[in-house]
């Protein structure tokens, strides 16, 4: 966001406080311009299609970057559960650990100032505010029926190596979205912003341009 802040009015939404998809995007709604661009990451792209339900005049363009629009697999909502379970009785910050491995391309293990940033934002985000997007995303709808209502010009970007929303999910995104474009990083997991802070900037800048 940093890049853009000179030229345009930027925000992140706080996606931390509330219980249901539906309730963060009603709160993005309450904040933002009467018209804005949106750019969502990862859940963000979960609350960015619930934002078109809910308001689709309000967004001017849309970039989805390293999310889907399916619901999670009966394997992923396991794992979710399973999630959610040990960080209430475990520790936040070693479960947050433990999921780098999902989370970037698995050369980039070894870089303790990514590794350590990624590490940082989980921590402040916290733990009760983790337990509760886990839980909004497990009841979250399946967004593919509402791909076509899509007339915002949208940019898909995936990475080549993510493990949470494969190439197929940004594939599938891309195809349902009319005149959707699709961009995929190569040698890149699922924080594409981190992990190609250069790239991806070029691509946003190429999309509001």
């Amino acid at each position: 966001m940093i890049a853009f802040s000179g030229d345009y009015d930027c925000s992140v939404a706080d996606l931390t406080k509330d219980e249901t998809v539906a309730d963060m995007a009603r709160a993005v709604l309450r904040d933002a311009p009467a018209q804005f661009n949106l750019a969502a990451l990862s859940m963000g792209g979960y609350v960015a299609f619930e934002i078109l339900r809910q308001a689709p005049e309000r967004v001017a363009r849309l970039a989805l970057l390293n999310t889907k629009a399916r619901p999670d697999t009966p394997e992923e909502r396991t794992r979710r559960e399973d999630l959610v379970r040990a960080v209430g009785v475990g520790n936040f910050k070693g479960a947050t650990g433990r999921l780098l491995p999902l989370f970037i391309h698995e050369d980039r293990l070894g870089e303790e100032d990514l590794t350590g940033e990624i590490e940082k934002m989980a921590e402040r985000v916290g733990k009760d505010a983790f337990v509760r997007q886990q839980k909004a995303i497990l009841s979250r709808p399946d967004s593919r029926p509402d791909l076509g209502a899509i007339a915002c010009p949208t940019l898909v970007v995936g990475g080549r190596q993510d493990r949470l929303t494969p190439v197929d999910c940004h594939e599938e995104m891309a195809e349902g979205i009319p005149g959707a474009e699709l961009v995929i990083i190569e040698d890149c997991g699922h924080l594409s912003p981190i992990e190609h802070p250069d790239r991806v900037t070029e691509e946003l800048q190429r999309w509001l341009d």
